[in-house]
């Protein structure tokens, strides 16, 4: 598109149009964000609260998808920021910039096969076998209502989407109508395709603008060989602190007794007696093999483990060889069809896991290897004996986003909080990016670029995107905050306090607690590191005194915080949902408080590797996984006090740690640039203060 205004330009227009103000964070970011597109260097966005960071990376990405003709991907953490993008921000930023861009830009949303109606699936009639040996005749019952009105909708609804489904159904339910990616058909071999409600979402999505996705499916879409998003130059990752753990996720495998006893289940009706029974005795030797072995970390096999899990692999590609090959639909033939597809996708990816687990052991250099492997109880299920289950994991996704996504995209990434330590570089080490040497505002003038013969492609303007194996070129960029945070928020360490214990809370902390709920009239988040001290706390304020306590598992969490924010006097308590997913701007939250600071738990597998393995290779393991994961958790929980520029208030850790270990420097310079202080008496008094000024009205 010839003369396309500047992104400057359109922000003001975008801005103007929405009825807001120009915002030099805003503008900053917007311009950077541009010139990362322009350029192909990846960039790394810390926008605080109140910045308007939404607007400042969909502007440029709309003017470049509107310029160039190739789709943007914008991927959120969570289900609220996509609702936010595509309900509210989108619509009214296309109506704002139709008339500079010459046409309306458009967008869509993609989500995940699962979420959507598999016609196939509901016209065969196939339905999965209950999932658990508790036979409940009123949840089966609920079931087979819910179905019915699955199958009633499925003639109704244009999008087949579940959020659009009102009321909603359990996932039990929806289990019925739905199919995953790998056990789909596909579009050619299924007589639904032309119909299929996941096909025509991914249709759309190929002709927009712009698409809005999750990290789910960012990383489905890295780690598949088949493309499941649509083609696209440009990624945009809001929420990027979660990226990791999301990758990971998706990444990580399970086995136990009961996932292997549900496939025997599904596959009986398809292979003889014979093989279904030895497949299921198989999973009874995994039950055996697991319930003797310890709780934590492999190491090494135990014994008896290579000749247990061998057998279940070959009993698992016996079955999988029995079944034989998906048949073409047709013929009345489309229920066996989907179900011999649904078999055959499940004993794959049980057989692969396994054999992943053989290999993980390979490599006798434990920082070397590429998984972790432990073993867990599950105990979510009410009322029944914890199960052991095996769980193996990726100990880095470095590697895999730095081969399937930087070098394949111009990546954006953004957050309120991404800097640990003053530097992007934590985060970017966990994203498989080098130390950028510099993590500021600018890139240095002599680093080199990426090398066009290592690149793997090159974007819609021609320059090379930067490759796995050439030189990866990124810049950091703190947008800053609208907020003045040493005018605005008091950071009080409670350095008189004992060191936090494991038993629960101490006296005098719980005696500082009410002190400090007291001095601020309510108005109070907790937010603690188990749900334990949640509900001890809780319980002990509520006896003390008047203020109304919400403890989060009292109702849903976005109730409790409806109710929190309409009570100024009202506190909620609660654990790790609430650091990061709670805003409440104005008088009803005048004071957070964290009881510790937020470490990993010591028996937590997975990162007790990871620490172990940066030790082994000479670095430090605790900065660079326990204090990086408590530093970012730290921050997401101070951000929740300020969420517009009106608000005051104290963020009170309660842990002397963060005043006297070593480690408390690399801590603070985490957190927003509050006024600090370690006295009480201070802290109370301004409490006080603040609980008894008047309140702006409505």
């Amino acid at each position: 598109m010839a003369n396309t205004p500047e992104v400057t330009e359109l922000l003001d227009a975008a801005v103007t149009a929405l009825g807001g103000r120009r915002r030099e964070g805003q503008v900053t970011m917007a311009n950077a964000v541009a010139h990362a597109i322009d350029t192909g260097e990846h960039l790394a966005v810390q926008a605080g609260t109140g910045t308007g960071k939404s607007l400042a990376y969909l502007v440029p990405a709309i003017r470049h998808a509107v310029e160039s003709g190739r789709t943007v991907v914008v991927s959120t953490a969570t289900i609220a920021l996509q609702r936010q993008l595509i309900e509210r921000d989108l619509p009214r930023l296309a109506n704002a910039l139709q008339k500079p861009l010459g046409r309306k830009p458009t967008f869509a949303i993609l989500k995940g096969r699962g979420n959507y109606l598999c016609l196939n699936k509901i016209h065969a009639g196939t339905a999965e076998e209950p999932d658990t040996e508790l036979f409940d005749p009123f949840e089966l019952s609920r079931t087979g209502r819910e179905v019915t009105r699955l199958r009633e909708w499925s003639s109704d609804t244009e999008t087949g989407d579940r959020d659009d489904l009102v009321p909603g159904v359990t996932d039990r339910s929806w289990r019925q109508v739905s199919v995953s990616a790998r056990e789909c058909l596909g579009a050619a071999n299924c007589s639904y395709g032309e119909d299929c409600f996941a096909e025509q979402a991914r249709r759309q999505s190929a002709k927009v603008d712009v698409v809005v996705t999750n990290h789910a499916l960012l990383a489905i879409d890295a780690t598949s060989p088949a493309n499941v998003l649509p083609e696209h130059d440009v990624v945009i990752i809001d929420e990027a602190h979660e990226l990791v753990d999301r990758m990971t996720s998706v990444a990580t495998d399970e086995l136990s007794t009961a996932s292997v006893a549900l496939v025997s289940r599904r596959v009986g009706k398809l292979v003889d007696e014979e093989t279904a029974d030895a497949l299921l005795g198989a999973g009874e030797q995994l039950g055996e093999l697991l319930e003797s072995a310890p709780k934590t970390q492999w190491t090494q096999l135990p014994p008896d483990a290579t000749a247990v899990l061998a057998m279940l692999r070959d009993r698992l590609w016996q079955t999988r060889t029995a079944i034989g090959p998906v048949r073409p639909p047709g013929g009345g033939d489309d229920g066996a069809a989907a179900a011999r597809s649904a078999a055959l996708t499940t004993l794959e990816d049980m057989h692969d896991t396994v054999v992943r687990v053989l290999g993980a052991f390979d490599e006798p250099d434990e920082s070397k290897r590429r998984d972790v492997v432990w073993v867990s109880l599950d105990t979510s299920r009410r009322g029944a004996e914890p199960r052991p289950v095996l769980h193996i994991a990726p100990l880095s996704v470095g590697g895999l986003l730095r081969a399937s996504l930087f070098s394949n995209s111009t990546v954006v990434l953004t957050s309120a909080t991404l800097t640990i330590g003053g530097s992007f570089d934590a985060l970017a080490a966990t994203w498989g990016l080098p130390a950028s040497g510099r993590g500021t505002d600018r890139p240095a003038a002599d680093e080199p670029g990426p090398d066009p013969a290592a690149a793997r492609g090159t974007t819609a303007n021609g320059k090379a995107v930067p490759s796995d194996s050439g030189s990866v070129r990124w810049t950091g960029l703190d947008a800053g905050s609208p907020f003045d945070y040493p005018k605005s928020a008091i950071l009080y360490v409670a350095k008189h306090l004992p060191r936090p214990e494991r038993s629960g809370i101490a006296p005098r902390t719980m005696d500082e607690i009410a002190d400090l709920v007291k001095a601020a009239g309510g108005r109070t988040l907790g937010l603690f590191s188990s749900m334990r001290a949640a509900k001890e706390a809780a319980e002990a304020i509520r006896e003390r005194s008047d203020f109304p306590v919400l403890c989060q598992g009292d109702d849903t969490t976005s109730t409790l915080v409806r109710r929190f924010a309409e009570d100024p006097e009202t506190c909620l308590f609660g654990t790790l949902s609430l650091w990061q997913g709670v805003d409440v701007p104005g008088p009803s939250l005048s004071l957070v408080i964290i009881d510790r600071i937020p470490f990993p738990r010591p028996d937590d597998p997975l990162l007790t590797a990871r620490q172990r393995a940066v030790d082994a290779r000479g670095g430090n393991g605790f900065l660079s996984v326990a204090a990086n994961h408590a530093a970012l958790l730290l921050a997401q929980g101070a951000g929740r006090l300020l969420r517009s520029v009106d608000d005051r208030g104290v963020v009170a850790v309660l842990d002397s740690r963060l005043a006297t270990a070593g480690y408390s420097g690399y801590l603070l310079a985490s957190l927003p640039p509050m006024w600090r202080t370690t006295d009480p008496a201070v802290v109370r008094s301004a409490l006080s203060r603040l609980a008894a000024a008047p309140r702006p009205v409505g």
